[in-house]
């Protein structure tokens, strides 16, 4: 018996994961079932794509995922399962949210779901919550072993997955670019592309000062230096600092501070970071 790791778009504030809890426990009432969030903004398909590389790696090899951030639901976009480089399987709608996981673990395999097989008995006619339906279904029949892999439907060339756009992190002009990956939403801080193995090329040690500079496409939005620093505590309060996050990437705060607020910026493939050595 694998955990079932649920993550989606839907909230607390009404029955809709309940509904996908129940349905699971229908298939298996063993089953253990855990959360990575409900809150992903409504719609926001690259916010669920980083969370679910966010957690990946700290659940079991063989963990079963579902995550439903689907806008396109009733559409033709596809249903699949991916297998990751680590061992993991994602239940998901074909729509970007597999790319954080490819680009930083691999997918090794994808299949379409056999909606006509893997599909909660008497859901038919539901064109609008396939979460509930058809993923919380089928993530549960494979986490509880009552389908494998192989049988959830034909292989998807990985050539055709939906990817959203990203940008790689480099170095360039004496400095790494990347982009402004999420936030750390509860404290606000900016977690960049930006992998520490690529910073450290530029030779930067702790208690050194380093240039942010934030483009919002192609517009310097936000500049400034800031300390980097191996933990918050190594600077004032109020203070900002470049840091590594959880992640092993980089991260840039203010000590009990909001830093995306304090300067209005936000996250995605058109917000670009530019982190460059005080000399």
């Amino acid at each position: 018996m694998r955990a079932l790791v649920l993550q989606s778009d839907f909230g607390l504030d009404d029955g809709a994961v309940s509904a996908m809890y129940g349905v699971a426990v229908g298939v298996d009432p063993a089953l253990r079932i855990h959360d990575v969030t409900h809150n992903i903004p409504p719609y926001d398909i690259w916010e669920g794509s980083y969370r679910l590389a966010q957690v990946l790696t700290y659940w079991p090899e063989g963990t079963v995922f579902v995550s439903v951030v689907d806008p396109g639901v009733g559409s033709d976009r596809l249903s699949v399962v991916a297998r990751t480089g680590t061992g993991h399987y994602v239940v998901t709608p074909d729509n970007g949210t597999l790319t954080h996981l490819e680009n930083i673990f691999g997918i090794t395999e994808l299949r379409e779901i056999d909606e006509t097989r893997n599909r909660r008995p008497g859901s038919e006619e539901s064109y609008t919550f396939h979460g509930r339906d058809i993923y919380a279904f089928t993530g549960a029949r494979l986490a509880a072993g009552a389908t494998t892999f192989e049988e959830v439907g034909p292989v998807v060339d990985l050539e055709q997955m939906v990817r959203l756009p990203v940008t790689e992190p480099e170095l360039r002009e004496g400095g790494v670019v990347g982009i402004i990956d999420t936030l750390d939403v509860r404290y606000g801080s900016l977690w960049t592309s930006i992998p520490h193995t690529l910073f450290r090329e530029l030779d930067v040690a702790p208690g050194d000062r380093v240039t942010v500079r934030v483009h919002h496409h192609d517009t310097v939005v936000h500049a400034t230096q800031v300390t980097y620093a191996r933990s918050f505590a190594a600077v004032e309060v109020g203070e900002s600092l470049l840091y590594v996050n959880s992640l092993d990437r980089m991260a840039i705060a203010i000590n009990r501070g909001h830093y995306a607020r304090a300067f209005s910026l936000g996250t995605g493939a058109s917000w670009h970071v530019t982190l460059v050595p005080v000399r």
